[in-house]
C-alpha cells in the first residue's frame, strides 16, 4: 500500500521546488541579460530580446526586474562575482594579477567601456558603474596589500591612486585598442608601471 507524504511535508517540497524554479528563472534572464550586454550598447537591449535568449515571457522579465534598469541592478551582482573570480590572484604576485586582469578585459573590457561612454546620457547607469569603481579599486589594494607603507596614510592613497589608474580599463583600452599592441605587449607596459610604482615606494 503507497503511503502519501504528509500534506505539511508535501507543501513544503513544492513551495521549496517552485522557489528554486523561480531563482532559475531569473538567473537564465541575468545570463542572457549579460550576454546582450557583452555585445551591444546598453540603450540597444530591449526586454523583448532578453526575454526570448532566455525563453521567457516578456511579462515574466517586468515581473522579477521591473525594468531594464532594474534588471542591471540585479546583473551587476552575477557580473561583479564573474570579474572576481577572473582576477582572482595570490597577493603581490605581479604577474599572475597583469595576467588575470587582462583576461578580465579581454572579456569584458569593451562592455565596461560601452557603459562608460553612455553614462552622461543614462544617469541610471552611474550607480552602476560607481559600484564597478568601488569594486576596482577594492580589488587593487587587496592585490598590492603587502606592497603598501603602514604608517603614512597619504602616501597609501597616493599609491593606491597610481596603481588604479594603471590597472584601469581605460589603461586596457588605450593599448589594446587604440595603440592595437598585443596582449603580451600591453601586459608588459603595464607590468612595468607598475613596478615602477612599486619601487618608488
Amino acid at each position: 500500500m503507497k503511503v502519501k507524504p504528509p500534506a505539511k511535508i508535501s507543501r513544503t517540497y513544492k513551495q521549496g521546488a517552485r522557489a528554486q524554479a523561480a531563482k532559475a528563472t531569473g538567473q537564465r534572464v541575468i545570463d542572457a541579460f549579460l550576454s546582450r550586454l557583452m555585445q551591444q550598447w546598453f540603450d540597444e537591449i530591449t526586454l523583448d530580446a532578453v526575454a526570448e535568449d532566455a525563453g521567457v515571457t516578456v511579462q515574466t522579465v517586468i515581473r522579477k526586474f521591473g525594468n531594464k534598469n532594474g534588471l542591471l541592478a540585479q546583473a551587476v551582482k552575477t557580473f561583479a562575482n564573474q570579474v572576481n573570480a577572473r582576477r582572482s590572484s595570490p597577493k603581490g604576485d605581479i604577474k599572475t594579477i597583469i595576467d588575470n586582469l587582462f583576461h578580465d578585459y579581454e572579456e569584458s573590457g569593451d562592455a565596461v567601456i560601452r557603459l562608460l561612454a553612455l553614462e552622461e546620457r543614462h544617469q541610471e547607469l552611474k550607480d552602476t558603474l560607481n559600484f564597478g569603481r568601488n569594486l576596482h579599486r577594492e580589488w587593487v589594494a587587496n592585490a598590492f596589500e603587502d606592497s603598501f607603507p603602514s604608517s603614512d596614510e597619504g602616501e597609501r592613497r597616493r599609491m593606491l591612486d597610481c596603481l588604479v589608474i594603471t590597472a584601469d580599463v581605460y589603461t586596457w583600452k588605450l593599448l589594446r585598442r587604440d595603440m592595437r599592441r598585443s596582449i603580451p605587449a600591453s601586459k608588459a607596459v603595464v607590468e612595468n608601471m607598475i613596478r615602477n610604482i612599486l619601487i618608488e615606494e
